[in-house]
């Protein structure tokens, strides 16, 4: 394990002409090996491989990361250090003109003979691991061989097969036990839905199972689908020209899946339908900022048409010009560049799917529904490796606006569960997405066709600094201080103008942090008013705020699900509840009150939903179990939001809302169930369309005993968003958290064996 000490600086870039671009190689006598040595431009050789390049004028060096490995190099000498190690070069670095060069041999001297010992490279294994490209592509190849195919038929999922779970932990412990790759997949034949696996051993389809009464989710294919739909709508074109709009491929469609309303909305149950609200690309960069408003479009995607025009009267689309890449700003800020190393290379190793990071083992993976899966994770504690949770992930997540205007009423966007936020994983950028040092990692899904496809950095790895862990300044004693490490997983999913941005963060003394940022552009309405001050303001800010001239930010929510499936020192886990609470003083002295905790059990799934009170301590406890003063060990499960939102806040629907009969995770903050493989998603598998909650309403109505059990704990948190012009053209990232943390769990402070500087 690395032990370094990471290092910031902040770089001039007064001396950055040395890494200027240029493609011309050019040869010179070579002392190295006889010769000549060809050349290559030191900043286009490096950025092509993928690394980044920076100039410290302070120190007179180059800086060069990738993933895990640091390279410094100074002009004029023949030696790199390569995670502080130093490494000699084929031929010295030189500047010519300006421009800094190196041998073409340069990263196989640096990345390839001197390979950072934070990766294994190639070792694999694990029953968890994702589907290779072989494997997806062996299920479709499996699926189009066979006598069900037919050329409509569409995919909407390619994933692997659960294993076992006893199976899995005996494999982390060290148990020898053999797994069957089997994959599972989910099609589309127009509306019909279909689940089926194939065996990946022998090449077989072993299940085709069409699933009646549902809809499937919007698939990549959709997007186009309703572009062109209302390009080539007629009704929708003459809608568009009361608006003083000629040119429809000016006009941007959104897809958006359609609700539920036991048909009061006019739509057939049985069709498969998005609707479409618009916006007008002006030229600006920012289309969401020209809704055209009041006018719906009902999109049949078997026929590929508008079946319907939903008209509510013309409302002027905002035209003002509203670009959020600061194309329109006078000046940029004077930022100075702060450059994060790590000389001697990262304090955790990747190993295949496996991360390692002090004393954390995990497994990590990417689904195309929820993003990142958080798998078999366990803490060293002192040579004793101990089970902390099976898998976490997102479970799910709803994002319901409050507006009952026809461009709004039916908006309530399941964005996991309707159209897999995996699959809309937006690749990661280093220096801005995520810091230098952080590892960028791809994975690999399938398309709607059935192929794998890479999505490039699509997870992050990195360690940050985040304060003290502990300070206490005895007097005439000294100071004793150490600092705090996390390691943070990073995702973001780009899900139309949201971007969702996840962090999984580990901390040293075992807390696991659940943080989830929104930033984006919000979903905007146009109205007639200009201000507060016209006529009209009033009512059209009924249900937003005005943000700008002629444009409402609408008031909604963001509420996340994340299914973690505890095993707090085993599988058998028991929810308890403490509460704080203020008591008569009856044991003599002045006092008049003492402060007492009073604890209680709950025993049943349906007992343990539940809005979340910060008063109250809630325990996760593996009552076998205890540490050295005899407590039980547990875990502490805390929803909370945070920031602008403090407290996590239930769904703001009255209880005869339509919403309520599709989506209950929205409204209480805990649940407990015991273990299900099959019960994965909050919402149900299918909600797209759903008429009634086959998700965790469903799973609790057996109201099944919790009491020391393998139980799967769901929290929800988020944040009712009510829109502010600071977050207008584009929206600084608002934070909402959760947290797990060790409860007695331990029998001290548990990072006591943290170096000094």
């Amino acid at each position: 394990m690395w032990q370094g000490k990471k290092k910031i600086c902040l770089s001039s870039l007064a001396a950055g002409i040395a890494l200027a671009v240029v493609t011309t190689p050019f040869a010179v006598p070579a002392k190295a090996h006889g010769g000549e040595v060809e050349y290559v431009a030191l900043r286009k050789t490096l950025e092509e491989f993928g690394a980044a390049v920076k100039w410290d004028g302070f120190a007179g060096t180059i800086q060069i990361t990738k993933n895990g490995t640091t390279v410094v190099v100074k002009p004029g000498t023949a030696e790199a250090a390569v995670n502080g190690t130093m490494t000699t070069l084929e031929a010295p670095v030189v500047i010519k003109d300006g421009i800094s060069y190196v041998s073409h041999h340069f990263i196989n001297d640096v990345f390839q003979s001197e390979l950072s010992q934070t990766f294994v490279v190639g070792e694999t294994g694990h029953p968890l691991d994702p589907l290779t490209e072989e494997e997806i592509q062996t299920v479709a190849n499996v699926v189009k061989a066979s006598e069900h195919y037919k050329e409509n038929i569409r995919f909407t999922e390619i994933t692997l097969a659960s294993p076992e779970k006893s199976k899995v932990w005996d494999y982390v412990f060290g148990k020898k036990s053999s797994f069957q790759r089997t994959a599972e997949f989910i099609v589309l034949e127009g509306k019909q839905v279909i689940e089926g696996s194939v065996d990946l051993m022998t090449k077989t389809l072993t299940r085709w199972e069409p699933i009646e009464g549902v809809h499937g989710m919007v698939i990549l294919d959709d997007f186009m689908a309703v572009q062109e739909a209302i390009e080539a709508s007629a009704e929708y074109a003459e809608a568009l020209k009361l608006r003083g709009i000629d040119d429809v491929s000016k006009v941007v469609a959104t897809p958006l899946t359609v609700g539920y309303f036991e048909g009061a909305d006019g739509l057939a149950q049985d069709l498969r339908l998005l609707k479409v609200v618009s916006y007008l690309d002006t030229g600006d960069g920012n289309y969401w900022a020209h809704p055209i408003e009041d006018l719906v479009a009902v999109v049949d995607l078997e026929q590929k048409k508008v079946i319907k025009v939903e008209d509510e009267g013309v409302i002027p689309v905002p035209l003002k010009p509203n670009p959020y890449d600061g194309r329109d700003q006078a000046a940029l800020a004077a930022v100075k560049p702060l450059d994060i190393a790590e000389p001697e290379g990262a304090n955790y190793s990747i190993s295949g799917h496996r991360i390692h990071w002090q004393n954390w083992d995990f497994h990590l993976r990417l689904d195309s529904r929820v993003g990142p899966v958080l798998s078999t994770m366990t803490f060293n504690d002192n040579g004793t490796k101990r089970k902390i949770m099976y898998e976490g992930s997102l479970g799910g997540m709803i994002v319901p606006y409050g507006d009952p205007d026809v461009g709004w009423y039916f908006k309530a966007y399941l964005d996991s569960g309707d159209y897999g936020m995996g699959v809309l994983t937006s690749s990661l950028q280093r220096g801005t997405d995520v810091p230098d040092n952080a590892v960028l990692m791809d994975a690999t899904i399938s398309d709607n066709d059935g192929n794998p496809f890479t999505i490039p950095n699509a997870i992050a790895i990195f360690e940050q600094y985040s304060g003290p862990e502990y300070k206490h300044n005895e007097m005439f004693s000294g100071n004793e201080s150490r600092e705090r490490r996390e390691l943070v997983v990073r995702w973001i999913s780009t899900v139309g103008n949201y971007d969702y941005i996840f962090d999984w963060v580990l901390l040293q003394n075992g807390t696991i942090k659940l943080d989830v940022g929104a930033t984006g552009i919000e979903a905007v309405k146009a109205v007639k008013s200009s201000t507060m001050h016209d006529e009209g303001a009033e009512e059209d800010t009924r249900y937003g705020t005005l943000i700008d001239h002629n444009i409402v930010g609408t008031t909604h929510q963001h509420i996340y699900n994340f299914r973690l499936d505890m095993d707090v020192d085993g599988e058998q886990n028991t929810l308890m509840e403490v509460n704080p609470v203020v008591a008569e003083n009856t044991e003599g002295g002045p006092r008049k009150s003492v402060m007492v905790t009073e604890q209680n059990i709950v025993a049943t799934e349906q007992e343990a939903i539940q809005k979340f009170d910060p008063s109250q301590i809630r325990l996760l406890s593996n009552t076998n179990k205890e540490n050295k003063v005899g407590n039980p060990v547990s875990y502490q499960i805390i929803p909370f939001a945070g920031g602008t939102h403090p407290i996590a806040k239930g769904a703001l629907f009255s209880e005869d809302e339509w919403l309520y009969n599709r989506v209950n995770f929205m409204d209480k903050q805990i649940w407990v169930t015991q273990y299900d493989p099959a019960e994965r998603f909050p919402e149900g598998k299918y909600p797209n369309r759903a008429a009634t909650d086959t998700g965790l309403k469903t799973f609790t109505a057996d109201n099944q005993s919790i009491l020391n059990t393998d139980n799967v704990v769901w929290i929800t948190t988020g944040a009712t968003h009510v829109a502010r012009a600071e977050e207008w053209p584009i929206m600084p990232t608002e934070w909402v958290h959760a947290m797990l943390k060790p409860w007695n769990f331990f029998d001290q402070t548990p990072t006591l064996n943290l170096p000094k500087e």
